[in-house]
């Protein structure tokens, strides 16, 4: 894995959040940890890796998540086994 998206996966699992996690790096990790990226109407999108599957949605007003889009992709990397211990692992 890259440095830039092992940090990028360090700044989500962070507590608290960081405020400054922009969505085109998020598509970018989730292409580069095996994700599968489907787009549905409007901003959102759904989002397949390892047969766990989510629905994201893309920041509407600005280009970073918000503490509730950060929220819910932690939860969903989780689920899906993409972690910063895997990382430390591989």
């Amino acid at each position: 894995m890259s440095h830039k998206h092992e940090q990028l996966l360090r700044s989500i699992f962070a507590d608290p959040p960081s405020n400054n996690i922009h969505w085109r790096e998020v598509e970018s990790l989730l292409l580069h940890v095996g994700g599968e990226i489907e787009n549905l109407s409007g901003a959102r999108l759904r989002v397949k890796i390892k047969h766990v599957e989510t629905i994201l949605h893309r920041p509407h007003h600005s280009n970073t998540l918000d503490r509730q889009g950060i929220k819910h992709l932690r939860e969903f990397l989780a689920h899906a086994g993409v972690s910063v211990s895997s990382l430390e692992i591989n």
